[in-house]
């Protein structure tokens, strides 16, 4: 499996850059790993990853922060 070479982390995750959820791309293809397991990782499409980030932005998920 080919990966990016940069991984993008959010600038809220942890102060050491831990706890957190890294993402990046390779023609087309999304991937996203835990920074605590980075040989685990996840791909998608990018319709799919903005589906996600809308439901995100409008609060479907907020009841897994509960």
């Amino acid at each position: 499996m080919i990966r990016p070479t940069e991984w993008q982390k959010s600038s809220f995750s942890g102060a050491e850059g831990e706890d957190c959820v890294e993402v990046g791309s390779h023609r087309g293809t999304i991937y996203i790993r835990e920074s605590d397991t980075p040989n685990t990782v996840i791909t998608t499409d990018q319709d799919k990853l903005a589906a996600l980030i809308q439901g995100i932005k409008a609060g479907e998920f907020d009841h897994f922060m509960d």
